[in-house]
């Protein structure tokens, strides 16, 4: 026992030595202090996984954290990718958030960048992550690297990794990637100069700004008036110039979260998913009656809608914005592929079969949904919506608020309403309800012990409908790779279930499809179907252990 634990401080003190950062540095050195081997094992008990999601964690010393040395071995890692790749020379692109350490990180990998010989091109400022996808297209580099932790509570950062390609990366250069940060041996030895890197100008922004004019069409209607809240975020300035330059009416906004705040402070969670979250967005609402509520994470690669609600004001679920979304492209001549993630509603495949589009289901993320060939509109039920990939290959929370603007806009000439268009979507598809059971949990054995129960014991029956189909998803299928995951068809009814790749989250996705003849059979419709939902979730819940 004595040998593990000197052996962790060696490790600590070894990590200590070479830790250029001295807030970092003054942190380990406490818990070293302190002889705090509790909390010295869980930081050095490994490393931070570098995956399709890139790094993610949160903030402090030591391997399992995010701070400046794990950034720059990941930033070495990637250089040595690229150069491996013949890239010897070419540009990658930097964008950061407004989380605390983004800036430090960012310049961090724009030194080794440069070190390493390849060429590095930083935004000028905190700018959401559609802005870094756009740019490295925009620009020919052949490679980007966007620091954020999105919607993860303020002690997280993240690190997200993009190709030339100016989609997320995905199999097998995340191996390939995570094997060259794992050769670094010392920091020592990792090259960053003091300078040598570009810090572009607002011509890049311009020109994304410029490029939003794609996303609507010419002479529409654009007169609904919205809520926005950018949730502590980096969304309010590039959201207010787009809908400035479309010349939509100015947003008010929800003042309290208008401005970045690392530390979150009116949010338990700065997620749009999550409970409480938009309260203050609601109470907006109520003041200022407008057409519909807007709000982006804080990377503002998400985008939430709410709607008026009777008295009140919900949000819609991604799944009913993705619907909104492509029926409103359709019914503008859209053409391309219409794509989604497993997860997501069997919608929107029924919306293109109507309209002879060719549809593809995908993986969860929008790094497998942005590398569909002819792609014209791609989303995924956790608030992510593409809908220039021209411009911008990922989820884009500015352009997806452009377009459900201009829809709303539409309907409102009309004297309607996105709740009506909803009812009408309903009546011609049938209902596809959607609901989530996710369960948040401090111990991850908690996720394996509940997917290993699952595939030990499968259920048989859920909400009282029989499961008419179990697939183990770890073994793939006819149209997609292996994932970590299970989906049970049952009669009426579909359930996944997967850990969530960025958050210590066990999520399951439920979605119950009913007729509906007439818009006067809805109302019964949808208590059926919230029925059918909460029995799924109880049952789950049983057959999980969770």
């Amino acid at each position: 026992m004595q040998d593990v634990q000197d052996e962790l401080i060696a490790r600590a003190r070894a990590w200590l030595a070479e830790d250029p950062d001295p807030e970092t540095r003054a942190e380990l050195s406490a818990l070293l202090d302190a002889g705090d081997t509790d909390e010295l094992a869980a930081r050095f008990s490994g490393t931070l996984q570098f995956g399709t999601a890139g790094l993610r964690g949160e903030l402090g010393a030591g391997p399992m954290r995010m701070n400046r040395a794990v950034v720059i071995r990941a930033a070495a890692g990637l250089a040595a990718y690229l150069k491996a790749k013949g890239q010897t020379g070419g540009l990658v692109v930097i964008g950061y958030d407004a989380r605390h350490k983004s800036a430090d990180f960012a310049r961090d990998t724009a030194a080794v960048i440069t070190g390493a010989g390849l060429r590095a091109a930083v935004l000028p400022r905190p700018l959401p992550t559609p802005v870094l996808a756009y740019a490295i297209r925009h620009l020919g580099a052949v490679a980007g690297v966007e620091v954020t932790a999105s919607h993860n509570p303020p002690r997280d950062n993240g690190y997200k990794v993009y190709l030339g390609d100016g989609s997320q990366i995905v199999p097998p250069a995340d191996a390939e990637i995570a094997a060259e940060i794992d050769a670094v041996v010392a920091l020592a030895d990792v090259p960053r100069p003091e300078s040598g890197w570009e810090i572009l100008g607002e011509e890049v922004l311009d020109a994304y700004l410029a490029r939003t004019d794609a996303v609507l069409a010419k002479d529409s209607a654009r007169t609904a008036r919205t809520v926005y809240t950018a949730m502590h975020g980096v969304g309010k300035d590039v959201l207010l110039a787009a809908f400035a330059r479309a010349g939509f009416p100015e947003p008010v906004l929800v003042a309290e979260q208008a401005e970045p705040d690392p530390d979150f402070p009116t949010v338990a969670f700065p997620n749009p998913e999550e409970p409480g979250a938009m309260d203050l967005a609601f109470a907006a609402a109520r003041a200022s009656s407008p057409d519909l509520v807007i709000a982006n994470d804080p990377d503002a690669d998400r985008c939430a809608v709410a709607v008026r609600d009777g008295a009140d004001w919900r949000m819609l679920r991604g799944d009913e914005v993705g619907a909104l979304l492509a029926e409103h492209l359709v019914r503008r001549g859209a053409r391309g592929v219409f794509a989604e993630s497993i997860v997501s509603s069997s919608l929107l495949g029924r919306i293109a079969e109507r309209a002879g589009l060719p549809y593809e289901e995908t993986l969860t993320g929008f790094k497998w949904i942005a590398r569909v060939e002819g792609l014209r509109f791609g989303y995924e039920e956790a608030l992510g919506y593409c809908v220039d990939p021209e411009g911008v290959r990922d989820k884009d929370g500015i352009t997806a608020a452009l377009l459900i603007t201009e829809l709303a806009s539409e309907l409102k000439e009309q004297g309607r309403t996105l709740t009506d268009l909803l009812d009408d979507i309903a009546v011609t598809y049938g209902l596809h309800a959607t609901d989530q059971l996710s369960v948040r949990v401090e111990d991850l054995s908690v996720i394996a012990s509940a997917m290993r129960r699952l595939r030990e014991h499968p259920p048989t029956r859920l909400a009282g409908l029989p499961v008419t189909s179990a697939e183990d998803l770890t073994r793939g299928t006819a149209t997609l790779p292996p994932t970590d995951g299970l989906r049970y068809t049952l009669d009426g009814a579909r359930v996944i279930v997967r850990p969530s790749g960025t958050e210590p989250k066990l999520k399951c996705y439920l979605e119950v499809v009913l007729p509906v003849p007439t818009h006067t059979a809805l109302p019964s419709a949808r208590a059926q179907a919230t029925q059918l939902l909460s029995a799924l979730k109880h049952d789950l819940s049983k057959a999980a252990g969770i």
